[in-house]
């Protein structure tokens, strides 16, 4: 049956090839050969689609175009290509003024286009189109109801116009707009021509051939009707290529099949035994089915084969790929890839988030703003590299250029590394100190005990001397001391004398700091402590300078035990509440958001901690640095010395624990102590013994 239907539509086609060589000889008439004068001819070309027009490395190249150029070269015309959109051309070709001369197109083979056309180049069809899955389109009743798109303009469209449509009619400007439509679910079925689906199906594999030719077509140029003339010498040297055998050639080099040479000349009884040929050469096929048959089996083993080889080489491919993607998913850190727009191009979804996080914020205390850094970067193209803060995280941010339009960045957490260098900084600072301390206390420490031991002599001096001075000053009236009547004078000695007191007092309290900084570690009188009664006897301790604040103490219930000293926790713990209170609205302005202090015990993950946070100016990173170092203080002019904190520290440390600081300037600063639960050190003490 199949090769009856082939001969059916080869007679029809030879029909067809019949009227045009009728047409022709109308054209070719007295009446009609009117000379196109020009010595060129603009073809207008708008199809992608291989073998027919298309263009590659920037070469216009295909059946239409080189048929086109041979047929320029024998009527003495050179060839101009001109590129437009499918509307654009069908507009041209309808317009008298328009440059387009000649365009090639699909026309139904039962509707002539209203224009002036050549006989037929090559024979097409149109089929529908639907999803994977869908039901096969038998006809066009079974279409009925549905949503079908129709390419503007092309053959189907000039087909079904002025009949009756059961279905709904959806127009699109190409092709692929309605297989693209047809995926998104917008249409049902789309209507197609077969060489443009053919090139399309292997971008879309969801899409599937739904139905034997609906629509049967042949390719024609096609012009203005002031082109007639024109379109007579297209045919005389189109029915010239022909009789040669070289279109032939042509469509055997651009579609692969046999020479098909149709004499356009002869008459209709030549049509007709030519019709009679080409029957018996279908019936002289149909003997060698047969062996056709076993060359196809044959064929289809060796194609089996290759699928195979390809289905295997695939398989590696897409095992390789899932493993790089594998390895970039794995690694810890964030890799991100933007465009100029800040939109994500690729990334492996690691901490991404801190990005656009309001807290994520230099080192420094200055806010980033990702779109921002990202424009300076690839405007500059030179790369940022910075330390960066996300709470009580550090990270690394690196922001690279890839050409002008698109960065990458990575994100590398730092905290540990961050800790490490401020560990080791601060030991290299406090090495020399600690080995000085001892010596700088003693040397201080003798001179300051003589002050204290000879002001206390000044004292009972002044009050002896008091006595004698008024009765001196009986005696003699104008007896003055140091220039000042003896009471004024008396009166500013016993006052020289307290401040000189005080003023030793205060260097012997800073020698004993220093010294007590610079003692060695004494842990073996440690003893199980309740922290929150450090908290409550610290509390109580400051509660005369803390009265004037909002105070929040939050206690853990039940209370927390560690190992300590609990004289040396509360030096700590004052000494933290203190420097809050410092902090705090140290400008004397009434604002309850700048005068609260939170004091906070708790335990995490077998740790127990004690939490001491203020709202007030807080710390910028370089203060913050240098904050337990001994000496440094940022309230010298208000009598600090810096070692209050330096002094903690070294205590924090002899009880195995550890002190946190985070703080950005106008937003407070928070100090956190993790200390090891009582229970954890006792059991870690029991297991060393029997090791």
């Amino acid at each position: 049956m199949k090769y009856f239907g082939i001969t059916a539509f080869l007679r029809f086609t030879l029909s067809l090839t019949l009227l045009a060589a009728l047409a022709l000889c109308v054209l070719f008439s007295p009446q009609s050969q009117a000379k196109h004068h020009d010595d060129y001819i603009i073809f207008g070309v708008h199809s992608k689609t291989p073998p027919l027009e298309w263009r590659n490395n920037g070469v216009d190249q295909g059946f239409h175009l080189e048929l086109m150029r041979r047929i320029g070269q024998l009527t003495d015309n050179q060839i101009v290509v001109r590129r437009k959109t499918f509307q654009q051309l069908l507009t041209d070709v309808h317009d008298e003024t328009s440059p387009i001369d000649v365009i090639a197109v699909v026309s139904p083979v039962t509707i002539d286009r209203q224009l002036s056309q050549s006989d037929p180049i090559y024979a097409t069809h149109a089929k529908a189109y639907t999803l994977q899955g869908k039901a096969f389109v038998h006809g066009w009743h079974d279409l009925a109801g549905k949503r079908v798109a129709i390419k503007k303009g092309a053959f189907v469209d000039v087909y079904i116009s002025g009949q009756t449509q059961e279905f709904e009619r959806v127009d699109v400007d190409l092709y692929e707009t309605g297989f693209q439509r047809l995926i998104a679910g917008e249409v049902d079925v789309v209507i197609a021509e077969n060489f443009v689906a053919r090139r399309l199906l292997p971008h879309y594999p969801s899409i599937r051939s739904s139905s034997d030719p609906l629509i049967y077509g042949a390719f024609n140029f096609v012009s203005n009707h002031k082109n007639a003339p024109l379109m007579g010498e297209i045919n005389d040297a189109l029915r010239q290529l022909k009789l040669s055998g070289e279109y032939d050639r042509l469509v055997n080099k651009w579609f692969g099949t046999g020479r098909e040479k149709v004499d356009l000349s002869n008459t209709q009884q030549r049509m007709f035994w030519l019709a009679i040929i080409v029957s018996i050469i279908s019936a002289l096929g149909m003997l060698f089915t047969g062996f056709i048959s076993l060359s196809l089996k044959k064929r289809t083993l060796a194609l089996n084969l290759e699928l195979a080889q390809r289905k295997r080489a695939e398989h590696q491919i897409s095992n390789l790929s899932k493993q790089f993607q594998s390895v970039l998913d794995g690694i810890p850190h964030g890799v991100t890839l933007l465009n100029r727009e800040c939109e994500r191009l690729w990334s492996n979804d690691n901490n991404n988030e801190l990005l656009t996080s309001s807290d994520f914020h230099f080192l420094h205390g200055d806010s980033f703003t990702l779109s921002t850094y990202l424009t300076q970067v690839l405007d500059s193209q030179n790369s940022l590299i910075a330390d960066m803060v996300y709470r009580s995280q550090y990270w690394q941010l690196q922001i690279h250029s890839i050409g002008d339009d698109q960065a990458v960045i990575l994100l590398e957490e730092a905290t540990e590394q961050h800790k490490l260098r401020q560990a080791n900084d601060e030991a290299s600072r406090l090495a020399s100190l600690g080995e000085l301390s001892a010596g700088i206390a003693h040397e201080i420490n003798n001179p300051t005990g003589i002050i204290i031991h000879s002001i206390a002599f000044f004292n009972d001096a002044l009050k002896d001397l008091q006595l004698a001075a008024d009765t001196y000053q009986k005696q003699n009236p104008f007896w003055l001391v140091a220039g000042l009547e003896p009471q004024h004078a008396l009166t500013e000695l016993n006052q020289s004398s307290i401040t000189i007191e005080e003023g030793a007092n205060r260097i012997s309290r800073i020698v004993n700091d220093l010294k007590r900084y610079a003692l060695p570690n004494i842990t073996d009188e440690h003893q199980i402590i309740d922290l929150n009664e450090v908290v409550r006897v610290s509390v109580r301790l400051t509660a005369n300078q803390t009265k004037v604040f909002k105070l929040n103490i939050q206690l853990a219930d039940p209370s927390p035990c560690i190992l300590g000293d609990a004289q040396q926790l509360h030096q700590v713990l004052i000494n933290l509440i203190q420097n809050a209170c410092h902090a705090c609205n140290p400008n004397g302005i009434d604002d309850e958001d700048r005068n609260v202090i939170s004091i906070e015990t708790g335990i995490t993950d077998s740790a127990v901690f004690i939490i001491v946070s203020d709202t007030g100016a807080g710390m910028d990173s370089t203060t913050l640095q240098r904050i337990t170092e001994p000496f440094f203080t940022t309230r010298r002019s208000c009598g600090g010395s810096g070692l209050g904190l330096s002094v903690c520290s070294r205590i924090i440390k002899e009880h195995q624990a550890e002190m946190q600081f985070t703080s950005r300037l106008g937003y407070g600063t928070s100090i956190k102590i993790l200390f090891t639960s009582a229970a954890e050190l006792k059991s870690a003490q029991h297991l060393e013994q029997y090791q």
